[in-house]
Order: C-alpha cells, then sequence, then structure tokens
C-alpha cells in the first residue's frame, strides 16, 4: 500500500468512527506515523484528501450494491439493492452522512452529475429502473428521475433514523423502509 493509500486509510477511519469535522491533517499524520507536512506531498489540502476518500468510497459502494441478490426476480434485486443501501447507511453513519448530507465543493449534483454514470453507486440504481422499464414492469419515465423518486425516501428515513427522530429498533426500521419503498414502486408499476 502506498503511503498516499496509507494516509486516506487513517482519514476515512477517523471519519467512520467520528464523523469529517474530526479528520486533520495533524490526527491522520499521527494515525499514519508521518509528519502532518509530509501529507501535504501527497494531498494539497484537507479538502483533497476527502474528496479522496468519498471517492474510494463511492468506488466502493457501487462494487458492492447488488451482491445481495446478484440474480433472479426484479423486485428481489432492487429490496437487495435498498438492503445494501441500509447496511452502509446504518453500519457507518459518519461516513454516510459525509457522503450523502455534508456539504462538499466536490459533490456531485443532480441530475447533470449523475447523467451517463457519473455516480456509479446512483448507477446501480438507474439501471435497475431501466430494467424495469424495458420489461414492462415499470412505467416509461425518465429513469434518472424515477431512480431519484425510489432512492430519496430512503435516504430520507435514514436522516430521519440517524437523528434519532424515528423511534424503532434496525429490524423495524428496515421493515418501515421496505414499506415505503413498495409504496413507491406502486405508483411506478406500469
Amino acid at each position: 500500500m502506498s503511503t498516499a493509500e496509507k494516509i486516506a486509510e487513517a482519514a476515512r477511519d477517523i471519519l467512520v468512527r467520528e464523523g469529517s469535522e474530526a479528520v486533520s491533517m495533524r490526527r491522520v499524520a499521527d494515525a499514519v506515523g508521518v509528519t502532518a507536512m509530509a501529507i501535504y506531498k501527497h494531498y494539497p489540502n484537507r479538502q483533497a484528501l476527502l474528496q479522496a476518500v468519498a471517492d474510494a468510497t463511492f468506488r466502493e459502494l457501487a462494487a458492492g450494491w447488488g451482491t445481495r441478490v446478484p440474480e433472479g426476480a426484479w423486485e428481489s434485486r432492487v429490496f437487495g439493492l435498498l438492503h445494501d443501501f441500509l447496511d452502509f447507511a446504518l453500519g457507518s453513519p459518519h461516513l454516510y452522512t459525509f457522503l450523502m448530507t455534508d456539504r462538499r465543493e466536490q459533490a456531485r449534483h443532480f441530475p447533470d452529475d449523475f447523467k451517463g454514470g457519473g455516480s456509479p453507486a446512483f448507477e446501480r440504481i438507474v439501471a435497475i429502473v431501466e430494467e424495469g422499464m424495458a420489461a414492462g414492469i415499470l412505467r416509461a419515465d425518465v429513469p434518472l428521475e424515477a431512480a431519484l423518486a425510489l432512492t430519496s425516501s430512503a435516504q430520507g428515513l435514514v436522516q430521519l433514523y440517524l437523528g434519532g427522530r424515528i423511534g424503532l429498533d434496525e429490524p423495524a426500521f428496515r421493515d418501515l423502509c421496505e414499506r415505503n419503498v413498495r409504496r413507491i414502486l406502486d405508483g411506478l408499476h406500469a
């Protein structure tokens, strides 16, 4: 593993445990065993380091999403993607918040940055929506916008849950998310 990769991994470890605000060049340097100035040889500033963490995490998420239910019925694969998302969001809440809700200069913006595979993780959702439309399961619509409709409810529920606004244990919360996605699918069905 290169020094740059070690630095990014240390930054991610701090972020996962404590949130993005806890990531400082000094803390990362201490974790890696280098001086804070040595980090600047690899990353010009904290923002560039955090962007490297975000990019690597999105690539990792995209590679792993859909592995729970890689084949089979269309709806089963949709719910597999939902639970892959919930595993990530609930398993790494600080990382989820950093990627999905924290303001970042390099964050992707809908719709332009999401067209044509600009978001590897979101592209999985767009692809399954397109597949559902092509198979006549979902009515014809703008796939990118239908994918946003399908995902935004779960993202909003996760925000409420992580903020302590939903008083359910995790299994009951996952069931709530499933029921809401089912309601949205009902509205998108052909």
